[in-house]
């Protein structure tokens, strides 16, 4: 792993692929080619230098599992050189450094050249993450017990999912699910338990962080102040930051969540640094805790990618 820097010894080496899924992309494009494009499928962003020794290797092996995934993924290279701003907005201080961005940020990555299989290993997690790789059998069993959560089905829900866990025990999706019917029937503690405990393999799983967002969220419900008031004292003082955040939270527990995400991308865009940048943490818990496709979620993303990477 090489310190990132500028060597003067760029010697514009192109290192980007052939192929329709991986391409070379810069700070203009990147909103396009990561963002957009991974709000329905996985995008690896490989950050590299021409320089540097270990991405002529760590390249080459990523863009054949990208190949071998089959469209699941895809594929962006960024030449840090040539692109240094957004290096510097996501804090690159090394190269190889390997992002993989779903529904337009990044959930996981590494540094440094890995083996073949560290790599799969970190593709399959990105798979996961979107949805795929499912088995069929189980599959269908979680989306019949989703949807029972949706209509309110929490107990037998909670029972279907228990029951897939006993195929399978570190289903990372049944385990989520189980976690969050705990939290529809108000069952916080249990579904503390539940998370607490979760298998290692699975413990930072999309599936797992939705379901810890959610029951973060139903904590600070129980907390939250009375709406009315928190408005009239936001009125009183527009500038009050702090008054803007609690509000957001107590729209939230009341069911307002456009309301409460309108003002934290508010405050975000007022001071992101405000409370050591609370307003994203809060927005990305509640972003967490929505279904992936659901339009809050979605259009809440692209404004906060928007204004951190622009």
């Amino acid at each position: 792993m090489l310190e990132f820097g500028n060597t003067g010894a760029n010697m514009g080496a192109n290192a980007g692929g052939s192929s329709d899924l991986v391409k070379d992309s810069d700070e203009a494009n990147f909103m396009a080619d990561v963002v957009d494009v991974s709000q329905e499928t996985p995008v690896i962003v490989d950050f590299w230098a021409p320089w540097c020794g270990p991405c002529k290797t760590l390249g080459p092996a990523l863009e054949k599992a990208v190949a071998d995934a089959k469209g699941a993924v895809r594929m962006v290279k960024i030449d840090v050189d040539q692109n240094q701003q957004i290096a510097a907005q996501l804090r690159i201080q090394s190269v190889p450094t390997v992002y993989g961005f779903y529904k337009g940020q990044p959930i996981d990555g590494f540094q440094g050249a890995v083996t073949p299989s560290e790599i799969k290993a970190f593709v399959d997690r990105l798979i996961a993450a979107s949805g795929g790789g499912a088995d069929d059998g189980l599959g269908e069993a979680i989306e019949a017990a989703e949807q029972m959560l949706t209509e309110g089905a929490a107990t037998d829900a909670a029972q279907t999912f228990a029951a897939v866990l006993g195929e399978e025990p570190s289903n990372a999706a049944a385990y989520g699910g189980l976690v969050r019917a705990h939290l529809a029937m108000d069952e916080t503690d249990q579904a503390k338990t539940l998370l607490d405990g979760a298998p290692d393999e699975i413990a930072k799983s999309p599936e797992l962080e939705a379901a810890r967002a959610q029951l973060d969220l139903a904590l600070q419900a129980a907390e939250a102040g009375p709406v009315a008031e928190l408005r009239a004292k936001l009125a009183e003082d527009p500038s009050d930051m702090q008054a803007q955040f609690d509000l957001a939270i107590a729209l939230h527990a009341s069911g307002e969540v456009q309301e409460a995400v309108d003002l934290l991308l508010d405050l975000f865009r007022r001071d992101r640094d405000w409370n050591d940048g609370a307003a994203k943490t809060q927005l990305f818990t509640i972003f967490d805790a929505l279904k992936p496709q659901d339009p809050i979620a979605l259009n809440g993303r692209r404004k906060l990618s928007s204004m951190i990477f622009l």
